[in-house]
């Protein structure tokens, strides 16, 4: 047989003969279509080598709202004189002409351009776009790097610069793990930009090997369990369509690399079929709660959360515990972690002046003040300054804060951050910003639970695909019952019999009394969905009138796209 010698076209292009050209915004928030750049860097490179950088302050047209300057160091005083937009877009689409574009969770980026293009008449570039967050997620592992944020990356890869927040300097941290992920990807006989673009979608070979795992699998809502030879549970899902879901951890869709470590020790697939879609996800947290599969990254350890205590004793103080008891103390919570509660706690001692001490304090037996006092941080009761009474007001505006109205220690530290922004004291800023963040936003969500888990019985319905109703009993926050009504039936013997037969549910103390705070949020985000009908209600549903929720809205906006925690931050998310 006569050898055919393939075509350049075939053999790809060379990464080394690639343009690719780095870029990296800052902007006043996260969405393209209501916040704007602030500042744009991009470096141009190839085979190692930078050719060029483009680097340039963009006035918005609006202030940046403060939490963005904490966040970045960019200030209005800063952009005031910058060019607008208009005037920097051109430049830009210039300098990434014929390249290949890269960017750390491109869709950030390159939705901020395309709206920009798109709001001044430009077509929207169509360069090829490699992102860094993919191509991480493809070629490293969990046990390498714990999530696939800029700054872990660059740390692994001992890139020479940080990334800080700043356009430029966060492309040129990038250019470097941009350079490390390419060598890696060389391991895997990547050396063509075809190679590396099909490379980050390619399934592998094992997961094509146990494709038959999904035969089995019915059309229908329910969970998932992936199990090893000996039974064990490997991971747990839910969805809404068993069979397509689990089909897809067999295609070039699936590119988590823990989930497909994770297929290559599986060897089953056991489901369990739910009447509803909650029923489903409820089921799934339960589940997960109770196995703690090791593939599973989220949901394992519901027990492991944080309340913020005001005990109740004399002098009552504000102390991090572990459980919720039954004993007279105001709770605020679930924290993440202790840090997370700590950081609630020091923005409220902010605003309130309640005792930070430990002791348990007595009426008859005085104690020495410690430093707090003499900064005006504490009436010092131990030394008897201040009695039961006057001290009990700020009990109450603790309990109040706690629980209803978090508006004192919201302005408290608010004025304190714009105070220090003015002394550009960034650090100290970004620290109170962080430490306002976990108590608003712990705060509007226990109001948001106990608005739920205070009503001792509530049935709901959302109408089906198939005309029939999803129905729910839920009692004290957890779901207790589920079923789906056929269409034309009558729906008070069925409401009546799925009621009869619900779990009973005995409340135990504090915000979350019958089921975790995952389950209950579940419930609500069903409950919040469009076309839900409300049964029968036993009390009242309802929010603090100055409740935490509008000052979470703001705190919110401004980190949206900037805050390391949430999906589809610029940091990129966790990498499995």
């Amino acid at each position: 047989m006569e050898a055919v010698q393939g075509t350049l076209d075939e053999l790809g292009t060379p990464l080394s003969e690639v343009t690719f050209v780095v870029f990296d915004l800052e902007t006043t928030g996260g969405s393209a279509a209501e916040h704007a750049i602030t500042e744009i860097g991009a470096v141009k490179v190839r085979a190692g080598e930078t050719l060029g950088e483009l680097a340039t302050l963009v006035d918005p047209g609006s202030p940046i709202p403060p939490f963005i300057s904490v966040l970045t160091g960019i200030t209005d005083a800063m952009v005031v004189a910058a060019p607008r937009i208009e005037s920097v877009l051109p430049s830009f689409l210039e300098f990434i002409r014929g390249a290949v574009v890269v960017a750390h969770n491109a869709s950030f980026d390159m939705g901020f351009i395309k709206a920009a293009c798109a709001a001044l008449g430009y077509p929207p570039p169509l360069n090829p776009i490699v992102d860094t967050v993919d191509l991480a997620r493809r070629v490293l592992t969990r046990d390498e790097v714990p999530n696939a944020k800029l700054g872990t990356l660059a740390r692994f890869f001992r890139s020479r610069v940080e990334p800080i927040h700043r356009a430029l300097q966060d492309a040129q941290a990038t250019v470097h793990v941009l350079h490390g992920l390419i060598e890696r990807a060389g391991s895997f006989q990547v050396h063509t930009l075809e190679e590396l673009k099909s490379f980050v979608r390619a399934p592998t070979p094992e997961q094509q090997r146990k494709r038959h795992l999904a035969e089995h699998v019915p059309h229908a809502p329910g969970v998932y369990l992936f199990e090893d030879e000996r039974g064990e549970v490997l991971y747990i899902g839910k969805s809404t369509n068993l069979r397509n879901r689990v089909r897809s951890y067999f295609t070039a869709s699936e590119t988590r690399p823990r989930i497909r470590e994770m297929i290559g020790i599986a060897e089953r697939v056991r489901h369990i079929v739910c009447a509803t879609n909650l029923e489903a996800e409820v089921r799934e947290l339960r589940l997960i709660g109770g196995a703690k599969p090791r593939y599973n990254r989220r949901s394992r350890h519901p027990e492991k959360v944080v309340w913020l205590k005001l005990t109740d004793e004399v002098f009552p103080r504000l102390s991090i515990v572990r459980e919720v008891r039954d004993d007279g103390g105001t709770y605020l919570g679930p924290f993440s972690s202790s840090r997370a509660a700590d950081d609630a706690r020091i923005a409220m001692h902010e605003a309130l002046p309640l005792r930070q001490c430990n002791d348990r304090l007595s009426l008859k037996i005085s104690r020495p003040a410690c430093a707090l006092a003499e900064m005006g941080r504490c009436g010092a009761p131990c030394e008897g300054r201040q009695s039961q009474a006057d001290y009990a007001l700020h009990v109450d505006n603790a309990k109040r804060a706690m629980q209803s109205d978090v508006s004192l220690v919201y302005t408290a530290l608010s004025a304190r951050m714009e105070r220090l922004s003015v002394e550009q004291r960034y650090e100290e800023a970004s620290v109170d910003r962080d430490r306002l963040a976990s108590y608003v936003r712990t705060a509007a969500r226990m109001q948001r639970l106990t608005a739920l888990t205070r009503i001792p019985q509530m049935v709901a319905a959302s109408p089906a695909f198939d005309g029939g109703w999803e129905i729910h009993v839920i009692r004290h926050g957890r779901l207790c019952a589920a079923g789906m009504m056929p269409r034309g039936a009558h729906p008070t013997p069925f409401v009546e019999a799925l009621v009869a037969t619900a779990e009973t549910v005995v409340p135990g103390p504090g915000p979350t009394p019958a089921a975790n705070a995952e389950e209950t949020e579940c419930i609500l985000r069903w409950l919040e969905s469009p076309g839900i009908r409300l049964v029968e209600v036993d009390g009242e549903w309802s929010l603090p009138v100055y409740g935490a929720a509008r000052h979470k809205a703001r705190i919110d906006l401004a980190y949206r796209g900037f805050d390391h925690r949430r999906p589809g931050s610029k940091e990129g998310r966790p990498l499995h």
